[in-house]
């Protein structure tokens, strides 16, 4: 089950807990306390602090040090967690307390009620940082057990229980409110990216977006391989030809009440991605079961607008097909015929993320939206580029820009990065319209743009955000971060999605 947060504004002496979560900063003599790690040192005689310090604790990033209580409060263990230096006009930003919160539930995980005083840091807890510590809490609890023998489904672990102490309890319910449905949006993509090909192929992942979809109360289209053809998704249909579990498109739609703005979501859907007949180094490849985190998060965004009831119409459009190398497969030196009629020579068929999104693209743009996001692991690129944490974003400049600035807040970083003219020349075609993928691997990321910009309609304001590194955790967790699926961009496009109706 997942785990809950309330706030309480109980007295810390009047409220029992499994652990109590305080922080500590990172300062150039040592330890820097923080309201919440004073207020508990009170309450143990002086003797946290002191603790702290004896056990080596510098106050840095993820780090998190416990201490038994001895009797001396209604709680067994303090857990006192790294925020890191300050910044320079003094405290600690939003994500740092959203990071501090997810690290600290990650170190408790086995006990299943845990009372946290991070948003005292700063002094009187506002809306941000209450959402930060509630996100990071929430976001830090996750766990994926589907596939774990030792924890039958029949026997679930009891819920994990988060406590926020805050100021007026009153007030904290609409922000942790907001809280619950963010992280909810989080770990149904969480769940969908570290769900195995063999159980999540494409007709599947359609099935559950489509009851993701319903139980929002949004409208909903699938349509399979024969309604496919019928509507001439051609990229669609060649990506997913060399599987025998067939393509698929869903499409999502929330209209909001009052709606002033439409918003178009495109992601990629790709349940696996093995490179096809381009096929892929067998080193890694089983990381491509997250090929299709794109397509999660649009899912869960149009969901999350739409349980936050936000004045906006939002349709998500989602192509989602297996990329493997069997008879039917698509081949490089064929021509593709999308949706809007381009025409696409395939010089590789592992650059085929762009080959379904054109589609994808396509039909979003028949809606006319007032701007439209797609997200994708598109490149490999991105991290060449950017690494592992930091996604690229693309597009028409304000747009991006606006993106990069939600990302900035949301605590997912993204970069924005230019689609320099003379690397569109790199997908001349001397038989279509344009090749799928440039011999020349310099810049792929900015290539892959330039791909899709061609399906972008002339003065519709769009952003591409590049996730290939950021929506899968291939080393150890941090923060609020687990192994496997992250959730990003969910966050980021909600910033986004809210900054336009905002105006």
């Amino acid at each position: 089950m997942p785990p809950t947060i309330t706030a309480t504004d109980r007295p810390l002496e009047k409220t029992p807990a499994d652990a109590v979560v305080v922080g500590v900063g990172k300062g150039s003599s040592g330890l820097l306390p923080t309201p919440g790690a004073e207020a508990v040192d009170r309450l143990l005689g002086g003797r946290l602090l002191p603790a702290l310090a004896d056990l080596g604790a510098r106050g840095g990033e993820d780090e998190v040090t416990r201490v038994a209580s001895l009797g001396q409060g209604p709680f067994p263990v303090v857990a006192a967690v790294g925020l890191g230096a300050p910044q320079p006009g003094g405290g600690w930003s939003p994500e740092a307390l959203r990071r501090a919160a997810g690290a600290a539930s990650r170190a408790l995980t086995g006990r299943s009620s845990v009372v946290t005083l991070l948003a005292a840091v700063g002094g009187t807890p506002d809306a941000e940082r209450l959402h930060a510590v509630g996100e990071g809490s929430l976001l830090g609890a996750y766990e994926f057990t589907a596939y774990r023998s030792d924890l039958p489904a029949d026997r679930p672990a009891p819920p994990r229980e988060f406590t926020v102490v805050v100021p007026d309890a009153g007030a904290a319910k609409a922000p942790l409110a907001r809280v619950r449905a963010v992280a909810d949006a989080v770990a149904l993509v969480r769940d969908l990216v570290n769900t195995p090909p063999n159980d999540l192929y494409p007709a599947e992942l359609a099935a559950r977006g489509a009851a993701a979809g319903k139980a929002a109360g949004l409208s909903v289209e699938v349509l399979d391989e024969a309604q496919l053809a019928a509507g001439g998704y051609g990229g669609v249909l060649a990506v997913g030809g060399g599987s025998a579990r067939g393509p698929r498109l869903l499409r999502l739609t929330y209209n909001g009440k009052k709606a002033r703005k439409k918003v178009a979501l495109v992601g990629k859907g790709i349940t696996f991605d093995s490179g096809g007949l381009s096929i892929k180094p067998a080193a890694n490849m089983h990381h491509m079961t997250s090929d299709m985190a794109g397509a999660a998060a649009v899912i869960a965004t149009v969901c999350l607008v739409a349980q936050l009831g936000l004045p906006v119409d939002v349709t998500a459009t989602v192509p989602i097909a297996e990329n493997l190398p069997g008879g039917s497969a698509y081949r490089p030196a064929d021509v593709v015929t999308f949706r809007n009629g381009k025409k696409a020579e395939i010089t590789n068929t592992d650059a085929e993320g762009r080959v379904v999104l054109a589609d994808a693209i396509a039909r979003a743009a028949e809606d006319s939206p007032d701007v439209l996001f797609e997200t994708s692991t598109l490149t490999g690129a991105q991290l060449v580029a950017l690494g592992s944490r930091t996604a690229g974003v693309m597009g028409s400049d304000d747009l991006r820009d606006a993106v990069v600035a939600a990302s900035r807040r949301s605590g997912e970083p993204m970069w924005p990065m230019p689609m320099p003219e003379e690397l569109r020349r790199g997908i001349d075609s001397p038989v279509a319209d344009f090749v799928n993928a440039n011999a020349d691997r310099m810049g792929g990321m900015l290539v892959g743009a330039h791909f899709l910009a061609e399906f972008v309609p002339a003065g519709l304001p769009w952003a591409h955000i590049d996730i290939a590194g950021p929506s899968y955790n291939t080393g150890a967790p941090w923060g609020y971060t687990p192994k496997g699926g992250t959730g990003v961009p969910v966050r980021t496009l909600l910033a986004a999605i809210e900054d336009l109706v905002a105006g």
